[in-house]
C-alpha cells in the first residue's frame, strides 16, 4: 500500500513539473518577437548603362593563313625557317636541289642564241627576196617559201625566249620563299624530303591581323550585326585582354549543327593574346544607357501554374517583385517589369526609381508591409552556426558537462 501511494506521488510531481515547464516556455514566445522586425540588408537603387550580351568561345587565329607549295619537284637540301619563326615577305624558307635546273637554264640560253642567229639570217633573206619580188626577178612561189622560213625563225625565237624565262623561273623557285610577312605555324617538310608541287611545305599565318569565329544558335545569331563591339575574357585574367568588332556573319546556318558562324576581328590586343588561345567572346548586341539597374539577388520570383482549358496544357507564369524599405522599418512590396540582363545585374523598366532603398538580403521571408531592421554589411546577423574545431570542442565540453550533471 505504501508503494502504491509513493508511485502516485511521483506521477503527480512529474505532471506538475511538466505543466510548470510548459507555462515557462509559453512565456518565451511572446507576440512581440514579430514586432521587432526581420533583419535585412539594403542597397540604394542606381542608374547605369547595361548591355544585352551574347557569350561564346572561339580560338584566336590569323586573319589569313597562306599555304606555301613548292613549284618544282626535287630533293630538299636546306631548311631555313622552323615552326614559330617570324619571316619577312620574300624570305627563304627552304632550298631545293637545283643542279638539273641550272643545266636547263644553260640549255635554254644556248637555244635562244641559236634561234636569234637563225632569225637574223632569215630576216635578211626575207628583206632581200622582197626587193627582188618588187622587180619581178623572182616568182611569187619562191617569195612565199622565203617568207615561211622567216616566219618559222621568228616563232622559234619567241619560243626560245619563253623557254629561257621558264627555266630561270624554275631556278628561282628552287628557293621556297614566304609570300607574306607572318609567322610559321606549320612545317611539313624536312631536309632530304622530296618536294612536290602538290604538297604543302609551310603554312604562314599573316601577322596583319587576328580574328576568331564563334558559332551561335538561331535566336542569338539573329541579334548579331556587323560592327557590334566585342570584348574578350580569359579564365586567368580579370580584365579584358583584348577588344574587337563583328566583321563577318555567315548568311546561313549550318544544316548539321543548326549554328551560324560569326567572325570577330581584333582591334586591340594585350600580351596574353596569341594564335591558338581559347577566348570567351562577349558581344554587346544592345545597350541601354542611364537606366535603373538592380542586382539579381534583390528579386523575389513568384511562380504560378496555369492550366489552359482549350489545349489542356500546363503553363508556368513567372512574375518578379522586390521590397523597398521605407523609414528603415517597413518593407513595401513592388511588382517589377524587367528588361535586359548583364551578368548578375538586371534592368528594371517599371516599379522602382533611382535612390530608393531595396532589400538584397532577407527578402525571401518578407511580406508586404513587413517590419524590418536594417543592417549594413558586416552588421547583418547570420543565424547559422559555423561548424569548426572550436565549436566542436565546445559541443563536446557541453555534452560532458550535461553527462556529469546527469550522473550527479
Amino acid at each position: 500500500m505504501k508503494n502504491y501511494s509513493l508511485g502516485l506521488s511521483l506521477i503527480a510531481l512529474i505532471i506538475l513539473q511538466a505543466c510548470g515547464g510548459n507555462s515557462g516556455r509559453q512565456q518565451n514566445f511572446p507576440g512581440a518577437r514579430g514586432q521587432q522586425g526581420t533583419s535585412v540588408e539594403i542597397r540604394t537603387v542606381a542608374q547605369q548603362d547595361i548591355s544585352r550580351q551574347i557569350r561564346s568561345f572561339g580560338t584566336v587565329r590569323a586573319q589569313d593563313i597562306v599555304q606555301v607549295t613548292p613549284q618544282v619537284s626535287n630533293r630538299i637540301t636546306r631548311i631555313y625557317a622552323d615552326l614559330g619563326d617570324t619571316v619577312r615577305q620574300g624570305q627563304a624558307l627552304a632550298k631545293i636541289y637545283d643542279a638539273t635546273v641550272q643545266d636547263q637554264v644553260q640549255q635554254a640560253q644556248a637555244q635562244l642564241e641559236q634561234s636569234r642567229a637563225n632569225f637574223e639570217r632569215d630576216s635578211l633573206q626575207f628583206a632581200r627576196q622582197q626587193k627582188l619580188l618588187e622587180r619581178d626577178l623572182i616568182s611569187q612561189a619562191e617569195f612565199e617559201n622565203v617568207r615561211a622560213t622567216y616566219q618559222n625563225s621568228k616563232a622559234q625565237l619567241q619560243s626560245s625566249r619563253a623557254n629561257l624565262t621558264q627555266s630561270r623561273e624554275n631556278l628561282e623557285n628552287t628557293v621556297i620563299r614566304s609570300p607574306v610577312y607572318g609567322v610559321v605555324i606549320a612545317r611539313n617538310v624536312t631536309q632530304g624530303d622530296l618536294a612536290s608541287s602538290g604538297q604543302v611545305a609551310f603554312e604562314i599565318g599573316n601577322l596583319t591581323g587576328l580574328e576568331t569565329s564563334v558559332y551561335l544558335p538561331l535566336e542569338e545569331w539573329k541579334r548579331v550585326e556587323v560592327g557590334q563591339p566585342v570584348s574578350f575574357s580569359l579564365s586567368n585574367e580579370e580584365e579584358s585582354p583584348a577588344r574587337g568588332r563583328v566583321t563577318h556573319i555567315s548568311p546561313r546556318l549550318d544544316p548539321t549543327t543548326g549554328l551560324g558562324e560569326v567572325i570577330i576581328t581584333f582591334t586591340e590586343k594585350g600580351p596574353s593574346i596569341f594564335q591558338g588561345v581559347l577566348v570567351e567572346t562577349i558581344i554587346n548586341v544592345e545597350t541601354h544607357q542611364n537606366t535603373v539597374v538592380i542586382p539579381r539577388s534583390a528579386l523575389v520570383e513568384n511562380v504560378q501554374t496555369l492550366i489552359e482549358p482549350e489545349s489542356n496544357t500546363i503553363q508556368i507564369e513567372r512574375t518578379y517583385s522586390a521590397f523597398v524599405v521605407q523609414g528603415d522599418s517597413v518593407a513595401i512590396k513592388r511588382d517589377l517589369t524587367l528588361g535586359i540582363e548583364q551578368g548578375d545585374q538586371i534592368e528594371v523598366l517599371n516599379g522602382l526609381q533611382a535612390g530608393e532603398q531595396i532589400v538584397i538580403t532577407g527578402q525571401t521571408s518578407l511580406e508586404d508591409s513587413s517590419k524590418v531592421r536594417v543592417a549594413q554589411g558586416s552588421n547583418f546577423q547570420d543565424r547559422s552556426v559555423p561548424i569548426d574545431d572550436d565549436s566542436e570542442q565546445t559541443f563536446q565540453r557541453n555534452d560532458s558537462s550535461s553527462a556529469n550533471s546527469n550522473n550527479n
